[in-house]
């Protein structure tokens, strides 16, 4: 098994916070990602697909695939965006980097699988919030 692994970078904002409770309620759990006026991140993704190599072109995946992929359903979605309120994936949920990690593998899974014919899967999602902050996700 060969893993191939892309990253892509793009820039957005959010807030975390639950409308229910007091400015001080959601910063004492949420902290700086609580701030009325939102805040931003340099976001960094890594994909991770795994595959036996085909014996032909010695891929397991066309890298320019997974890039192309990646900046359609990625790049092109979250890029420059307030992820509460231009991403409808986050209308009804925080807008954190787990989340983000699993709608990006919802996102980008399907279209992995389509076009590799199923010989190469999604591994893993990695998104860095900050150098010092990631997240992994392996899929359910």
């Amino acid at each position: 098994m060969v893993y191939l692994t892309r990253e892509e970078h793009f820039n957005a904002a959010h807030k975390l916070s639950i409308a229910e409770w007091s400015f001080e309620e959601n910063k004492a759990v949420f902290g700086k990602c609580a701030n009325h006026n939102f805040h931003g991140h340099n976001f960094l993704v890594k994909v991770t697909v795994k595959g036996e190599p085909d014996p032909r072109t010695g891929f397991s995946m066309n890298v320019t695939d997974l890039s192309k992929i990646m900046k359609e359903f990625i790049v092109e979605r979250f890029d420059h965006k307030n992820l509460n309120l231009d991403v409808a994936d986050f209308k009804e949920k925080q807008p954190t980097c787990e989340n983000l990690a699993m709608v990006i593998w919802n996102l980008i899974e399907p279209q992995i699988s389509e076009r590799t014919q199923g010989n190469a899967q999604l591994h893993q999602v990695r998104i860095y919030e900050s150098p010092r902050m990631y997240v992994d996700y392996f899929g359910k």
